[in-house]
């Protein structure tokens, strides 16, 4: 895959985040969907691009929208690790890996998220997320606690919704543009 395609995927990566993370923040959503762009860069250009592209769009949404999401960029780098290896090891052909990175994700991002919503935030990001978060705190539980388990339910939805949206998306694109994620599977292949 040439340098310019890898860019266009990253910028249109950035562009679908941005684009979620909008539609979230007017609606109020309970879930986030500010990271389809960053599985669809980690399946097709690798984790460190895909990394790339969650870090790029948390600091240009939070530039341009909602300064909020720019310590977040942390856990948007980190989805486009763990599916850039998962995507390596196991490629994306099958219904079962969207699964598994849901899952994964559900649990990995509210460990990093949280330590975040609390020590910068206090807990409270203004987001849907809040309201679950509120009535978790309410009912005695300590405030990380509180901002934990209320993201675990909304990462389960959101991030096999959205790892659902780009195996759809993916299976739909040209050749060319899986070629790369082909490449980094075959070459993990052959490193083991």
């Amino acid at each position: 895959m040439n340098r310019n395609l890898k860019i266009l995927i990253i910028v249109v990566g950035i562009g679908i985040n941005i684009v979620g993370g909008a539609l979230n923040s007017a609606l109020k959503l309970p879930i986030f969907l500010d990271t389809i762009g960053t599985i669809l860069a980690a399946v097709l250009l690798g984790p460190w691009l895909g990394a790339l592209t969650g870090i790029l769009s948390n600091v240009f949404s939070g530039i341009f929208t909602n300064p909020v999401l720019i310590p977040f960029a942390l856990v948007n780098g980190v989805i486009g690790l763990i599916v850039g290896f998962v995507a390596m090891k196991r490629g994306y052909e099958d219904y079962i890996t969207p699964l598994i990175i849901g899952i994964i994700l559900s649990i990995a991002a509210p460990l990093v998220g949280s330590p975040i919503a609390v020590y910068v935030f206090g807990g409270l990001t203004g987001g849907g997320v809040d309201i679950l978060y509120g009535i978790l705190l309410g009912s005695s539980e300590r405030i990380f606690s509180s901002a934990f388990l209320a993201r675990i339910p909304t990462n389960l939805v959101d991030k096999l919704i959205s790892a659902y949206l780009v195996f759809f998306i993916y299976k739909a694109l040209p050749p060319q543009w899986k070629a790369t994620a082909a490449a980094n599977k075959n070459k993990e292949k052959q490193g083991s």
